[in-house]
């Protein structure tokens, strides 16, 4: 049995490190099944035998692929018809729990954000128009503008740490404060092998956070003190100056000879705004703090984000006992 435990060790410290970049629910999952796997420890013999457990090991992975359609039963009745629901990203558990509303007929529909960096608002956008829901992407800059249009927010998460907070998509955090400004409930989709044992009290104490993040270029000439002329390189702009004798028609004439963009500029060009090593020194996930939340949708049943933490602090404190 000890060698089992510590290939189960080796295999997940060889996939933590090959995910390095964010490698948050990949512990929350591999620490989950280190300890189901030291559940099924028989203290009682002096050889323990691998073959009697791996149906127990089957059985495990196969609730696991069922654990979205039990989070999907568990929200359901908190989708009414025509809700409009705001998401953020990808989840798997979130698009499931939309198809099982629209496939008991409500009429729902969804904004996604578009979910920079990486662009994941366009898979969930994608999944939904293909079912036949109503869905909009929008900007993540335009989560308040849209805050007034929506019932609800729905995510999914990265894992759910000790303080009953998530981790989630960057942008998460900034649309669950704009939704408590608003006074719009925040629910989270969380499968239970997301639970994991940190306790961050600030963005940067997560794992995926390092120096390189929100770090500054180095700037080998900086610019004169006092002096109003534009850096080396800087695109001069061109605008329209305005005189007391020119007219409205005349004043919008020269802001069309005179685009604030240059239009010169590709389709393809302008739609990577951010250069590749700028969107290196940005994070991928965030940290959402539990008094933004207002609900945790589980396999394990539908918890405050109080009795989530709650829950995780206890089985933390048993496990550092036993």
């Amino acid at each position: 049995m000890f060698e089992l435990m510590e290939a189960v060790k080796d295999a997940a410290t060889k996939l933590k490190r090959h995910y390095s970049h964010n490698s948050v629910s990949l512990s929350a999952g591999c620490d989950v099944f280190y300890q189901f796997i030291s559940s099924l420890r028989d203290f009682g013999q002096a050889s323990i035998q691998l073959d009697p457990k791996l149906p127990a090991v089957r059985e495990y992975a196969q609730n696991t692929k069922q654990v979205k359609d039990t989070i999907a039963d568990n929200v359901d009745a908190f989708i009414k018809d025509d809700s409009v629901i705001l998401t953020h990203g990808y989840s798997r558990v979130v698009v499931n729990a939309f198809l099982l509303s629209h496939r008991k007929g409500r009429r729902i529909s969804v904004y996604v954000t578009e979910t920079r960096p990486r662009g994941l608002g366009m898979r969930t956008h994608e999944l939904l128009t293909k079912a036949g829901i109503p869905c909009t992407i929008i900007l993540d800059s335009a989560v308040a503008y849209a805050m007034d249009k929506v019932d609800m927010i729905m995510v999914g998460c990265e894992a759910v740490v000790e303080s009953g907070g998530i981790v989630n998509a960057v942008g998460s955090c900034q649309m669950a404060m704009i939704a408590k400004a608003f006074n719009k409930p925040v629910h989270v989709l969380a499968e239970s092998y997301k639970w994991t044992r940190l306790f961050p009290l600030s963005q940067y104490d997560l794992p995926t956070h390092n120096d390189h993040i929100l770090s500054f270029d180095l700037v080998s000439t900086p610019p004169t003190s006092g002096s109003n002329s534009p850096l080396p390189g800087t695109p001069r702009r061109h605008h329209p100056v305005l005189r007391t004798t020119d007219s409205i028609p005349n004043l919008l004439f020269a802001a069309q000879r005179h685009p604030p963009l240059d239009t010169t500029m590709s389709t393809n060009s302008m739609s990577n705004v951010m250069p590749v090593g700028q969107a290196g020194r940005n994070p991928e996930v965030d940290y959402t703090p539990p008094e933004y939340i207002t609900l945790l949708f589980t396999d394990a049943g539908i918890l405050t984000p109080e009795g989530i933490s709650s829950y995780l602090v206890t089985m933390s404190l048993r496990s550092e006992s036993s």
